[in-house]
């Protein structure tokens, strides 16, 4: 699978708002086929900067970057609140799903 974390580093101003400014780009994301997750996190560190987490099937993530709603909200809508260029990990990965941690054991 394509096991994808994003930085993005939101405006201030944008910071309570940028869940719902991506809410639309969320839902048609997690609605794609071969997407397995898409979560978004906020830092514990900076209140600005919101983590995305997402794993796509092999053969979907092209898909995914060519959509109108990946286009529309990485071109007209999340650039207005960001000060800079998101930052990403983006690597292909012999998994499917989330594995258990080996380190911690809770039954």
């Amino acid at each position: 699978m394509i096991f994808i974390v994003v930085k993005f580093q939101v405006k201030p101003e944008w910071a309570e708002r940028w869940l719902d400014l991506v809410d639309p780009f969320t839902q048609a994301t997690r609605a794609e086929p071969g997407n397995k997750w898409f979560d978004w996190s906020r830092s514990v560190d900076d209140p600005n900067e919101f983590v995305l987490v997402e794993a796509f099937e092999d053969d979907a993530a092209g898909p995914h970057v060519n959509s109108d709603h990946f286009k529309k909200a990485t071109q007209e809508q999340m650039p207005q609140a960001l000060v800079s260029t998101p930052r990403i990990i983006s690597h292909t990965i012999d998994a499917d799903d989330w594995s258990a941690m080996g380190e911690i054991t809770i039954d």
